[in-house]
């Protein structure tokens, strides 16, 4: 199999899983919206808000700051758009303007901001037993650092505090570099894949203290005055396990989504692991010589067909030359530490709640 080939297929399987990792969460946002009593929907709506707002005030921060290579993807991808649509004999001033392309942008991490509100809070609170069941100093650190790993992600993209620190440290008077910006992008994907890979070791830590959940309940029960029936101890004990499903969904959705953005990031921005290095292509594509061996591989189609087959090829290539590896580089580098941000985000404001607001 060409390595293309294989590019290819782990694209679109990374598309898939987080397409689908998106759908169960919509799944389960839409499921609280169901719930007349509660007030899930009035928290889901009010976190919505939140990350909206949050999101355009991300938004207009400038690289100096947060380095996305957003604004720089966007007016490469502008730029590129009005070539292709002058060249087909089209006038416009580009596909879509920089206000209304963050405006979408802001409304879509508001609905993710919407589906990671209660995943944050349910980690928060799973967060808190685990620590109450650890005994061993090393569990509790990593608990700890599994928590904090959503403001590592965070600070991996803000310049002043890693980028700057890390590449060019001040080491007396001068300042000597340590790597290259190629290398600190390559480990800026290792040490979240690290961080996503100790999320999922310490799993069984926090799906054990979700079902311990149970035990305090009965014990809770037991100081209530009032006799208690067996079938409600087993309705509320049941009750605990079944939800165990969704728990597990909650705590492993945003990791995967978290994980295959990150992998999307590598593959369509054009970076490397470090293992060996991958050549870039930055050749003009020359459209006659494509068009003549597209035709030289039909000998036997007529000249409609070959004419349609060589327009699709070139327009093909034409989009591609749109949407380019910076352009995907700043989208995806922003949605990962979106991710992030909304994960840290809600799991702090849940850490807040449950310790300090719900007092047993």
């Amino acid at each position: 199999m060409k390595p293309t080939q294989e590019m290819n297929i782990s694209l679109v399987w990374c598309l898939l899983v987080l397409s689908f990792a998106i759908k169960v969460l919509f799944s389960l946002t839409t499921h609280y919206f169901k719930v007349e009593d509660g007030g899930e929907r009035s928290v889901c709506v009010t976190f919505g808000f939140f990350f909206f707002v949050k999101a355009m005030a991300v938004l207009i921060v400038t690289e100096n700051y947060l380095e996305f290579g957003l604004e720089t993807g966007f007016t490469n991808f502008s730029d590129s758009a009005m070539q292709f649509l002058e060249k087909q004999g089209l006038e416009s001033q580009g596909p879509v303007s920089k206000l209304t392309f963050k405006f979408f942008l802001a409304l879509f991490c508001s609905l993710i901001g919407a589906f990671l509100t209660f995943p944050g809070l349910r980690l928060a609170q799973m967060h808190l037993d685990a620590l109450n069941l650890a005994t061993e100093k090393v569990t509790q650190t990593l608990l700890h650092i599994n928590f904090l790993a959503p403001l590592f992600m965070v600070l991996l993209w803000v310049k002043p505090i890693t980028k700057d620190y890390i590449m060019n440290p001040p080491l007396g008077k001068e300042s000597v570099p340590l790597m290259t910006e190629a290398t600190f992008d390559t480990l800026r994907l290792w040490l979240i894949i690290l961080l996503c890979a100790l999320r999922l070791a310490m799993m069984r830590s926090h799906l054990q203290a979700y079902l311990n959940l149970a035990q305090k309940c009965v014990d809770q029960m037991k100081k209530e005055a009032g006799r208690i029936s067996t079938v409600e101890l087993q309705k509320m004990v049941a009750r605990v396990f079944y939800y165990l499903c969704v728990v597990a969904l909650q705590y492993v959705a945003p990791l995967v989504m978290l994980l295959h953005t990150t992998l999307l990031l590598k593959t369509l921005g054009n970076h490397s692991w470090g293992i060996y290095p991958e050549p870039v292509s930055t050749l003009p594509v020359d459209h006659g010589l494509l068009s003549h061996s597209v035709q030289s591989e039909l000998p036997s189609a007529d000249g409609k067909m070959k004419v349609t087959v060589t327009q699709i090829t070139v327009a093909l290539s034409s989009l591609k030359n749109i949407f380019t590896p910076l352009l995907f580089r700043g989208l995806l580098s922003f949605l990962t530490w979106w991710i992030a941000a909304c994960l840290f985000s809600t799991s702090l404001f849940g850490l807040f709640y449950h310790q300090y607001l719900t007092v047993a």
